[in-house]
C-alpha cells in the first residue's frame, strides 16, 4: 500500500522508458478536439494503464480524482492536468469505484477484490479496510462524511459502513433481485439510491433501515447508474436501453405517468449521469464513446463530445459548470472546457433547431413529454395537444337521438 507523489514539472514516473518525446510532450499539453461547427478545449489525463471507472472533481474544482481497473486511484491537477498522487498496491484487483470524504482528506475506494479501503490522502497510507461479502460494484459517501455505502454481487446487498472506523453498521441482502451496478446517497444523508440490472430503482432510509420507495422503471434493460439534483428532489437514472429517465422522488409524480424520458442522446448504452450543481445541466456518458450535455430547461441535448477511443464509463461537471470530466475504458481521461460553449456554432444551431422559445412539460394525463410557448402560461395548459383534443371531443359529443320506438306522439 503506497502513495506515489508526482511531480507535476516532470511525468517521467508515469511514462514507460522508450517512449518519444513527442509522446512526453503530448502529455504535458492540453489537446483539443473538435466536432463539426465546434470547438471544445480539452485536456486529456494520461496515467493510468487500464480502464478509468470512475471520476469526480474535488476541492473546489481544483482537483480531480479517478479509479481504474489498473487497481490504482489517482488525484489530478485541473489547472495543469498533471498526476499528483497515485494510491496503489492496497487492491489485489480492479477498482470499481472511488469516492471522497473532503473535511477528513480520506479516500474511499471500493474493488472487486471484496474490500472497501479508506486511504490518507496526505500521506497515502490506507486507514482501514472493510471486508465485504463479495465483489464490490460501487460506493458513495454521504455527505456529512459519516457513512460509506457500498453495493456487492453477493446477495445483491448494499452495507452501510462507518466512515470513520470501517465499521459494518447495516448488510442489507437480497436488496435487489439481480447485480446492482449503482449506489448513491441523496444530497441530504437521509436516503440511499441503487439501481440493478432489475430495472428497478429503491430508496432506502437510513433511520428506519428500510426501503421506503421501490420503482419499477420503464427503462428496457440494464439501469447503469444514477444520481440526484443537489436538492435531493430529482434521481436520474442511465440505462443501457439508450435513454435517461427522470424522477421525482420527493413529489412521487411518477407512480401516475412514470418517469421522463431523455432519448436520442445516445446510440449505445448509456453508463454514467451527473447534474450540475444548479440542477441546469446534466451530462452523460454512453458506450457510443461520447458525453452528451442535456439543458435540463428543455430537456433536449445541447452538445455531443467526442474523443474517446472507447466505452465511456463515468461524468462528472465542476460547480461552476465550466469543466466536464470523462473516464473511458482507453484508460484516459478528459477535461472538456465548456466556459465558452454557449457561444460555439453547434450549441447555437441545436438551440435554433430545438426551438428555445419553448418550455417542456409532462402531461398530467399521459404522462409524455410536450412543448409549449413561453408566452403561454404553463399553469393553465396541463395536458398536451392529444389529451386536451380527446377532453374536448368528449365534452362536445351530441346526445345520441331518441330512438324512434320512444318518439312521443
Amino acid at each position: 500500500m503506497t502513495c506515489r507523489n508526482i511531480d507535476p514539472l516532470s511525468l517521467d514516473e508515469t511514462i514507460d522508458e522508450g517512449k518519444e518525446e513527442t509522446d512526453v510532450e503530448k502529455r504535458r499539453s492540453s489537446v483539443w478536439e473538435h466536432q463539426e461547427l465546434a470547438q471544445i478545449p480539452i485536456k486529456v489525463l494520461r496515467g493510468h494503464t487500464d480502464a478509468v471507472t470512475s471520476c469526480h472533481f474535488c476541492f473546489d474544482d481544483t482537483k480531480v480524482l479517478t479509479s481504474s481497473h489498473d487497481k490504482t486511484a489517482t488525484l489530478w491537477d485541473t489547472e495543469s492536468g498533471a498526476p499528483l498522487s497515485v494510491f496503489e498496491r492496497g487492491h489485489l484487483s480492479n477498482i470499481s469505484e472511488c469516492a471522497l470524504i473532503p473535511d477528513k482528506k480520506r479516500l474511499i475506494t471500493a474493488s472487486w477484490d471484496k474490500t472497501l479501503n479508506a486511504w490518507d490522502l496526505e500521506t497515502g497510507k490506507i486507514i482501514w479496510t472493510a471486508a465485504q461479502g463479495g465483489l464490490l460494484t460501487s460506493c458513495s459517501v454521504s455527505e456529512d462524511g459519516k457513512y460509506v455505502v457500498s453495493s456487492s454481487d453477493l446477495e445483491n446487498a448494499i452495507c452501510l459502513t462507518s466512515a470513520d472506523t470501517g465499521e459494518r453498521l447495516v448488510h442489507v441482502k437480497d436488496h435487489h433481485k439481480s447485480t446492482i451496478t449503482r449506489c448513491r446517497f441523496d444530497p441530504q444523508s437521509q436516503h440511499v439510491a441503487s439501481v440493478s440490472e432489475d430495472r428497478t430503482i429503491k430508496l432506502w432510509d437510513l433511520v428506519s433501515t428500510k426501503t421506503t420507495l421501490s420503482i419499477n422503471s420503464t427503462h428496457t434493460n440494464v439501469i447503469s447508474n444514477c444520481c440526484f439534483t443537489a436538492n435531493g428532489r430529482y434521481l436520474c437514472t442511465a440505462s443501457w436501453d439508450k435513454t435517461l429517465q427522470l424522477w421525482d422522488v420527493q413529489t412521487g409524480t411518477f407512480r401516475s405517468h412514470g418517469g421522463l424520458t431523455l432519448s436520442k442522446g445516445h446510440d449505445g448504452s448509456v453508463s454514467s449521469c451527473a447534474f450540475s450543481m444548479d440542477g441546469s445541466v446534466l451530462v452523460s456518458g454512453a458506450y457510443d464513446r461520447t458525453v452528451a450535455v442535456w439543458n435540463m430547461e428543455t430537456l433536449c441535448k445541447t452538445l455531443e463530445l467526442k474523443g474517446h477511443a472507447d466505452w465511456v464509463t463515468d461524468v462528472a461537471i465542476s460547480a461552476d459548470k465550466k469543466w466536464v470530466a470523462s473516464a473511458s475504458k482507453d484508460a484516459t481521461v478528459r477535461l472538456w472546457n465548456m466556459e465558452h460553449s454557449e457561444e460555439i456554432p453547434a450549441v447555437i444551431e441545436t438551440r435554433k433547431a430545438q426551438g428555445m422559445g419553448y418550455h417542456i412539460l409532462q402531461c398530467e394525463e399521459c404522462g409524455k413529454a410536450f412543448s409549449i410557448s413561453r408566452l403561454e402560461n404553463s399553469d393553465l395548459v396541463t395536458k398536451c395537444v392529444f389529451c386536451r383534443l380527446k377532453t374536448e371531443t368528449r365534452s362536445h359529443l351530441q346526445p345520441p337521438p331518441l330512438s324512434s320506438s320512444v318518439l312521443p306522439y
